[in-house]
C-alpha cells in the first residue's frame, strides 16, 4: 500500500457520535507504511497489496471497521506479525473508490486506540483480536499542564513559520483544543517525525505524558529547523557576495584594458586563437572551436563555465584530426617482423599481409576490424603489438573486462562536473595519430547495468560503415575512426552479442602443440627470462628432453603463460646461485629438475588405461582455456530403472545422458539383454571433477558408449577418445572446437579420436604435424562408434583416407 498524502484535522464533534458505536473484539487488520494514524484523524489511503484489499473488502461487507497498524520496515511487501507494531487505531471506512490499475482509494476515520492481543487469521489477510485502550475521560488542567500546552502551541507555530508552512486555520484549531491528549495527537500527526517516534507518541496512553513527549520532540525539531534556516540565509549572503566580487572584477578588467595592461587571461585567449589557426582541423571542428573561444572571451576567467570551455577547446586542439603515421608497405619486411616476434599463427599473419597489400594498392581502404578468439596465453595481446611494429603504427591497448558504463566508450556530456571524452578518444590523444593499432582486450567480458550497455556503444565504433562519423558525447563532433585498425580479443565468442560479433572478422587462435611450445620456449621465452633475471645464456644449460618434461609435467595449458613462469622460476634459482658466488654453468636435467621446480604437477593420465574397466570412456571437451579430457564413468547395479547423474552436469548434458539411455534401450537385441532388463537395474553416470560445472552436447556419444560398454561388459580400446552429439536415433551431430580438443588429446597421449562425419571438413584447420600423430575416425551414427570403440579396430588405409561411405573410416 502506498500514500499520496495524509490529511489530519480536528474532530471535536466526532467523539460524541462514536460513543454509542459498539466495536467488536475481532477485526480485519490492514498494515500501513510510512505513517502512523492518530486519534481523530481522517486520512486517505491507497490500497494495493492483495491482503490489504481483502481486509478492506471484509470490512465493507460488515460494519466497515478495521484495525490499522504501522509497519516497522516499510520496504516489506508481505509483513509478518513480528514486523507490525502492536498498538494501532480502530478505524471506520468512510468511502472507497476503485482505481483503473486495480488499487483502492480509501478514506478512513480513526475511532479508537487499540492493542493487538492475538492474530486469529493470517490468510488471505490478517484478522486480529483487539483490546481497546481507554484514555482518562477528564484531565485536570493544572498550572503545569496549562504551561505545557502553551509551550507546545508556541513551538508548533515557530517550526511552521521557519518551514514556511504556517497556516492560520491550523493554528486556530490548535489554539482551540483544551484537552492535552488531543493537542498531542494533532501536533504529532502534523510533524515530520520518523514512524518509530510517532508510534512512541501513539503508545503513550497518559495524555499529559504524551504531551510532554511531543514537547521534547518539538524542541529537537525546532533546533534542526533553526539551523536549516541559518544555512539557507548564509548561502544567500554568500551568493550576494560572489555577485559583488564578480562586478568588481569586471570593473578592474575594464580599467586594465583602458590602461593598456594585458593580463594573463588575454594572453591565453590569444594563444588559443593562434593554435586554432595553425591546427589542421576539419571545418566543423574549427567552426565549433571558434564559437567556444568567443564564448570564453566574454566570460570572466574565474567563472566555473570558463574552465569547462577552456578544457573543451584543449581537447579539440589535442586530438589527431589529421595526424597519421606512415605505413610500412614492404610486405617482406612486415612478414619478417611478424615471424621474429611470433612463431606459427599463419592465418593471422596472412591476414595482416593481405591488408598491407590492399593498402599498397588502395590508399583509401578502411582499417579492418579483427577479433582474436582463443584461450589465455596464446599471444593475442602481444600479437597486436607485433602487428603495430610490422606496420610502423602506434599501438594503444584498452581493457574492456568488467566495463559496465557506456560513458567509458562514448564519454560524458559536458554538463556533468569532471566530464571527459570516452576512452576511444583518450587513446587517440595519447598516441597522437588517427590510424593506430587500437586493441580492445576481453571484449567477451563486457557487462551492462543501469548506466548503459557498453557493447551497444561499441556497435558504432566497430562498424566500418559508421565509425567515420563517430560522435563522442563530450566532444559532440563527428570524428573519423575509419583509419584506425581495431583488434579485439576474447577467450570465447559465446558471450559476445550477436550484432557486435557480426561486425568483426573472427580469427581463432587455438593452443600450441608440444613441438610448437618447444620452439617458442627456445626462441622467445627462455631468452627473455634469462635477460630479465640478469644471467648470461652461457650460465644455463637446458636440453630438449628437459624442456619436454617441463612442458608435459609442469604445465597443462593451451598457451605458454605458465611455461614462461616455470622457466622464470629456474632462471631465478640460478640467478641466486650466481649472486652467492657461483660461477656456473648450471645444467638443468631430468635428474635435478625437481630441485628447481619441485615434484611434477601433472602426471600422465592413469585413467586413460581403460583395459579391464567396462563403462569407462574418455571424451573431449572445449573450455575457454582450451581443450580438456572428460572421463565418463558408468556403473550398473540392481534397482528399479533409475538414472543417476552426478558431477555437476548442466541441463544439456543431462539431456544427452537421457538420449544415450534411450539409444541403448533400443538396442537390447544387440546388447543381449531382456526387455525388462532396464527396469531391474539402476544406472549411475558420473563425470569426475565434481566441483567444476560441465555442460554442452558434445559428450553425447561418449555417454552412449559408456552405457553400452557397461551394459555389454566390454572395454573401450586403449588410447581412444571421442566427441560428438547424439540423437535418439543414434545419429552423430557435429561439434565445435575440434582443434582444441585434438590438442588436449595429444597432450594426454591419445592417438585415436572419433569425430562426427560433418566435422571432417574441419580437419584442414588442424596442423599437419598434429594430423600425423592422431588418427581421426569420422562417423555418422552410434553403430559405427560402438564398432570402433568396442569392436576390432581396423588399420586405416590410404584408400579410405577421405572416404565418406559406410563402415569404418579413418582419417590420419
Amino acid at each position: 500500500m502506498e500514500f499520496n498524502d495524509t490529511l489530519s484535522t480536528s474532530m471535536d464533534d466526532f467523539g460524541d457520535n462514536i460513543q454509542d458505536l459498539e466495536i467488536p473484539d475481532a477485526l480485519p487488520l490492514m498494515a500501513v507504511r510510512d505513517v502512523v494514524v492518530f486519534n481523530y484523524m481522517i486520512i486517505p489511503l491507497f490500497v494495493g497489496r492483495p491482503g490489504s484489499i481483502e481486509a478492506v473488502n471484509e470490512a465493507m461487507n460488515g460494519d466497515k471497521l478495521l484495525m490499522l497498524v504501522s509497519q516497522k520496515d516499510a520496504t516489506k511487501d508481505s509483513p509478518a506479525p513480528d514486523d507490525l507494531y502492536k498498538v494501532g487505531m480502530v478505524s471506520m471506512i468512510m468511502r472507497t473508490l476503485k482505481l483503473p490499475d486495480g488499487r483502492l482509494k480509501v478514506l478512513v476515520q480513526a475511532l479508537s486506540k487499540a492493542q493487538i492481543k492475538e492474530f486469529i487469521q493470517k490468510d488471505p489477510h490478517y484478522r486480529v483480536e483487539i483490546e481497546l485502550l481507554e484514555e482518562p475521560e477528564e484531565v485536570k488542567i493544572t498550572v503545569e499542564v496549562e504551561a505545557l500546552m502553551r509551550t507546545v502551541r508556541e513551538q508548533t507555530e515557530k517550526i511552521m513559520s521557519l518551514r514556511g508552512i504556517l497556516s492560520s486555520d491550523l493554528m486556530m484549531i490548535i489554539n482551540n483544543i483544551e484537552e492535552p491528549g488531543r493537542l498531542a495527537d494533532l501536533v504529532g500527526s502534523n510533524l515530520r517525525l520518523k514512524v518509530s517516534e510517532s508510534q512512541q507518541i501513539l503508545e503513550t496512553i497518559d495524555p499529559v505524558a504524551r504531551l510532554k513527549l511531543v514537547a521534547d520532540l518539538l524542541n529537537k525539531e525546532l533546533e534542526v529547523s533553526t539551523v536549516q534556516a541559518k544555512i539557507q540565509s548564509d548561502a544567500k549572503q554568500e551568493m550576494s557576495k560572489s555577485q559583488r566580487e564578480y562586478f568588481l572584477r569586471e570593473q578592474l578588467h575594464a580599467l586594465k584594458k583602458e590602461l593598456g595592461d594585458e593580463d594573463a587571461y588575454s594572453q591565453e585567449i590569444e594563444e588559443l586563437k593562434q593554435k586554432i589557426k595553425k591546427k589542421k582541423l576539419p571545418k566543423h571542428a574549427k567552426k565549433e572551436a571558434k564559437k567556444q573561444l568567443k564564448r570564453l572571451e566574454m566570460m570572466h576567467p574565474d567563472a566555473s563555465e570558463a574552465t569547462i570551455i577552456r578544457t573543451y577547446i584543449d581537447w579539440i586542439l589535442d586530438l589527431p584530426w589529421s595526424n597519421s603515421s606512415k605505413d610500412k608497405l614492404d610486405l617482406k619486411i612486415a612478414s619478417a617482423v611478424l615471424d621474429e616476434d611470433h612463431y606459427g599463427l599463419e592465418r593471422v599473419k596472412e591476414r595482416i599481409l593481405e591488408y598491407l597489400a590492399v593498402r599498397k594498392l588502395n590508399k583509401d581502404t578502411k582499417g579492418p576490424i579483427l577479433c582474436f578468439v582463443g584461450p589465455p596465453g596464446v599471444g593475442k595481446t602481444s600479437l597486436g603489438q607485433a602487428i603495430a611494429k610490422a606496420m610502423g603504427r602506434q599501438f594503444y591497448r584498452m581493457s574492456l573486462g568488467g566495463m559496465r558504463d557506456e560513458a567509458e566508450i562514448r564519454g560524458h556530456r559536458r554538463t556533468y562536473i569532471g566530464a571527459l571524452p570516452g576512452r576511444i578518444l583518450q587513446g587517440l590523444k595519447n598516441v597522437g595519430t588517427n590510424n593506430p593499432i587500437f586493441m580492445m582486450d576481453e571484449i567477451d567480458k563486457v557487462g551492462a547495468d543501469y548506466r548503459g550497455d557498453p557493447s551497444s556503444a561499441l556497435l558504432e565504433v566497430l562498424d566500418p560503415e559508421q565509425n567515420s562519423t563517430f560522435s563522442d558525447h563530450y566532444l559532440n563532433l563527428p570524428f573519423d575512426l575509419s583509419k584506425v585498425m581495431f583488434i579485439t580479443t576474447a577467450n570465447m565468442s559465446d558471450t559476445i552479442p550477436g550484432p557486435l560479433m557480426d561486425r568483426m572478422e573472427v580469427i581463432r587462435l587455438s593452443g600450441y602443440t608440444l613441438e610448437e611450445k618447444m620452439v617458442i620456449a627456445r626462441r622467445y621465452l627462455l631468452p627473455r627470462q634469462i635477460k630479465e633475471n640478469g644471467i648470461k645464456p652461457a650460465q644455463i644449460r637446458l636440453d630438449d628432453k628437459t624442456m619436454k618434461l617441463i612442458i608435459s609435467q609442469f604445465t597443462h595449458e593451451a598457451g605458454v603463460r605458465n611455461l614462461e613462469r616455470e622457466l622464470g622460476k629456474i632462471c631465478r634459482k640460478i640467478a641466486r646461485k650466481i649472486a652467492e658466488g657461483g660461477k656456473g654453468p648450471y645444467t638443468v636435467s631430468a635428474n635435478n629438475l625437481n630441485k628447481y621446480l619441485g615434484p611434477p604437477k601433472f602426471l600422465p593420465d592413469a585413467e586413460l588405461d581403460t583395459v579391464g574397466h567396462p563403462g569407462l570412456v574418455v571424451g573431449l571437451a572445449w573450455t575457454e582455456v582450451g581443450g580438456e579430457l572428460l572421463h565418463i564413468e558408468t556403473t550398473i547395479m540392481p534397482g528399479k530403472g533409475k538414472l543417476i547423474l552426478t558431477g555437476q552436469l548442466g541441463d544439456v548434458m543431462k539431456e544427452s545422458a537421457q538420449a544415450a539411455l534411450s539409444y541403448c534401450r533400443s538396442r537390447i537385441k544387440e546388447l543381449g539383454v531382456s526387455a525388462g532388463y532396464f527396469d531391474e537395474i539402476d544406472i549411475h553416470i558420473h563425470v569426475p571433477a565434481g566441483a567444476i560445472p560441465k555442460d554442452g552436447p558434445s559428450a553425447g556419444i561418449t555417454m552412449a558408449t559408456a552405457l553400452y560398454s557397461a551394459i555389454g561388459k566390454k572395454c573401450v580400446k586403449k588410447g581412444m577418445a571421442m566427441t560428438g552429439e547424439v540423437t535418439l536415433r543414434g545419429r552423430v551431430l557435429p561439434i565445435g572446437g575440434l582443434k582444441e580438443k585434438a590438442l588436449a588429446a595429444l597432450r594426454s597421449g591419445i592417438t585415436k579420436v572419433i569425430i562426427p562425419m560433418e566435422n571432417q571438413k574441419d580437419l584442414v584447420e588442424i596442423p599437419e604435424e598434429l594430423r600425423k600423430k592422431i588418427t581421426f575416425y569420422p562417423v555418422k551414427n552410434m553403430d559405427e562408434v560402438i564398432e570402433l570403440a568396442l569392436g576390432k579396430l581396423k588399420k586405416p588405409s590410404r584408400r579410405n583416407k577421405q572416404s565418406s561411405g559406410k563402415g569404418k573410416r579413418a582419417v590420419a
